[in-house]
C-alpha cells in the first residue's frame, strides 16, 4: 500500500507539473501577437484542406502524412475538425480546472471517435510538439533550464522514443487490431492506477475536511507540492533515494542546481540516460510527451529541484515530442494534421477557461471531478479491450458482445467528460462578472 501511494503521488505530481506547463504555454501563445500569427500559419493547411479540390489531392497523394487512403480516417472534413476542437477543449478544461494533465484523455477520446490507436498516438505527439515549440521560451528566459542535464537526458529520451515508435509500428504491421489492443492495455493500466489513486486521495481529503486544488485552494500542512504561484521548492532537501543515486560516482558526472546548493549537485550520466529512456519510451508508445514522468523522476529519484525540473522538462518535451512525432510517426503517415491543429486550438482555450473557474469553485470539488475524469478514461479503454481481444481470437467473445461493451465504454466516457465540460463552461459563464472583477 505504501508503494502504491508513493507512486500515485509521484504520478500526480508529474501530472500537476505538466498542467502548469500547459497553462504557461497557453498564456504565452495567446498573449503574444507573433505567436498567434504563427498559430494562424499552422492552420493554413487546415483551411486549404477544406477546399473542394482537397479530395483530388487525397487521391493523388495517398501516402502524404496520413493521407486519405493511407490510414483512414485521416482526411479532412469539417465534422472531424470540429470533433478535434471539442476533444482539445475537453482536455484543456480538465488541465486548467483540475490542474492535472488532461492530455491523458486525448488518445482514448480519439480512439473512441474511430481513429486507430497508432494514429491517435502520433497525432497527440505532433499536437504537443506544436504547442511546446510555440510557447516554451519563457523558462529559458528565467534561467530555469539546465542545458547539460537536458542534453544527457535527451540521449536516453531519443533512444526510448525510437524504441516506443518501433514497437507501435511493428505491432501495427503485424495486425492493426493488435496495435490498438496494445495501446488500449497500456492506457488501461496507467489510467486505472492513477484513477484509483486520485479517487482514494479525494476520499481521504473529503474525510479530513481539507480543501486543496492543484491550481488554487488551501494546501494541507506538510504537503510539499508547489502550487501554481510558487511555494516550497521540492528537491531542495534530498531524500534517501536521491542521496544514494547522487553518491554513485560513475563518470562523467553532470552538475546542476548551483542556485540551491553551494557548488551545485551532480548525478552520473547513467541515471540520466536511463531516466530519459523511460520517459522517451512512454512518449513513443502513449503519445503524451512523457512530461508527466519527468517531474517525479527528476525530483523524487534524482534529487533535482523543482524549479530546475520544470524548465528542463519543458526543454526536453520540445525535442522528445518533436523527434518522436516526426521521425517515428509523421514520415510513416501516422499523424492526422487536421486533428492536431484542432486539438491545439481547443486546448489553448480550454486551459484558460478551466484555470479561471478554479477561482470560484472549491478545491475538493475539483479533485472529485479529476478522479471521475481519469476513471472514465479507464472504463473507456478497459471496455474496449474485450472486443479487440475477441477480434484476434484471444478471448472467446462474440463480435456483438464486444461491440456492446465498447459502446458502453464510449458512452460512459463522453457522458462524464461532456458533463464535466458543460459544468465548467456554465460555471465560467455564470461567474464571468465576478471573474472580471478579480482580474481588475
Amino acid at each position: 500500500m505504501g508503494f502504491f501511494r508513493q507512486w500515485g503521488r509521484f504520478m500526480m505530481a508529474g501530472a500537476q507539473a505538466h498542467a502548469r506547463w500547459e497553462l504557461d504555454v497557453s498564456h504565452t501563445i495567446l498573449g503574444d501577437r507573433k505567436r498567434l500569427a504563427l498559430l494562424g500559419l499552422l492552420l493554413v493547411p487546415v483551411v486549404i484542406g477544406g477546399i473542394a479540390f482537397a479530395e483530388q489531392i487525397g487521391e493523388t497523394m495517398p501516402q502524404f502524412l496520413g493521407g486519405k487512403k493511407a490510414y483512414s480516417p485521416a482526411f479532412y472534413s469539417t465534422g472531424i475538425f470540429i470533433v478535434s476542437i471539442l476533444i482539445g477543449l475537453g482536455a484543456g478544461l480538465i488541465t486548467g480546472c483540475i490542474g492535472a494533465g488532461g492530455g491523458f484523455i486525448i488518445a482514448p477520446a480519439l480512439m473512441s471517435a474511430g481513429i486507430k490507436g497508432i494514429l491517435a498516438v502520433g497525432t497527440d505527439l505532433f499536437h504537443i510538439f506544436a504547442k511546446a515549440i510555440m510557447g516554451s521560451v519563457i523558462h529559458r528566459k528565467l534561467g530555469n533550464v539546465s542545458v547539460p542535464l537536458a542534453l544527457v537526458f535527451l540521449i536516453g529520451a531519443i533512444l526510448g522514443a525510437t524504441a516506443g515508435g518501433l514497437i507501435n509500428r511493428m505491432l501495427y504491421e503485424i495486425n492493426p487490431v493488435l496495435s490498438d489492443a496494445f495501446i488500449t492495455t497500456i492506457y488501461s493500466l496507467m489510467l486505472g492506477f492513477l484513477g484509483l489513486y486520485a479517487l482514494l486521495d479525494f476520499l481521504r481529503a473529503r474525510q479530513a475536511g481539507k480543501k486543496r486544488a492543484p491550481l488554487g485552494g488551501d494546501v494541507p500542512e506538510g504537503d510539499a507540492h508547489m502550487d501554481a504561484h510558487g511555494g516550497r521548492d521540492e528537491g531542495t532537501e534530498l531524500g534517501n533515494l536521491p542521496r544514494k543515486l547522487q553518491g554513485v560516482k560513475i563518470p562523467p558526472m553532470v552538475k546542476f542546481d548551483f542556485d540551491f546548493t553551494p557548488g551545485g549537485r551532480s548525478i552520473s550520466w547513467v541515471f540520466l540516460v536511463l531516466s530519459g529512456a523511460l520517459v522517451g519510451l512512454a512518449a513513443g508508445i502513449m503519445g503524451v510527451g512523457g512530461g508527466f514522468l519527468t517531474f517525479p523522476i527528476f525530483v523524487y529519484m534524482l534529487g533535482v529541484s523543482s524549479m530546475t525540473t520544470v524548465g528542463t522538462d519543458i526543454f526536453q518535451i520540445i525535442f522528445t515530442a518533436g523527434y518522436a512525432a516526426i521521425s517515428q510517426y509523421a514520415i510513416f503517415g501516422f499523424i492526422f494534421y487536421t486533428l492536431a491543429m484542432g486539438m491545439l486550438l481547443g486546448s489553448l482555450l480550454g486551459v484558460q477557461i478551466g484555470a479561471l473557474v478554479t477561482k470560484v469553485v472549491k478545491g475538493i470539488t475539483i479533485r472529485g471531478f479529476y478522479a471521475m475524469a481519469v476513471l472514465a478514461g479507464f472504463v473507456n479503454r478497459i471496455f474496449a479491450l474485450p472486443g479487440k481481444l475477441g477480434q484476434m481470437e484471444i478471448l472467446p467473445i462474440s463480435p456483438q458482445t464486444g461491440a456492446l461493451l465498447d459502446k458502453i465504454g464510449i458512452w460512459a466516457f463522453f457522458v462524464v467528460i461532456g458533463g464535466f465540460s458543460v459544468w465548467v463552461i456554465s460555471t465560467f459563464l455564470s461567474n464571468i462578472r465576478k471573474l472580471r472583477g478579480e482580474e481588475v
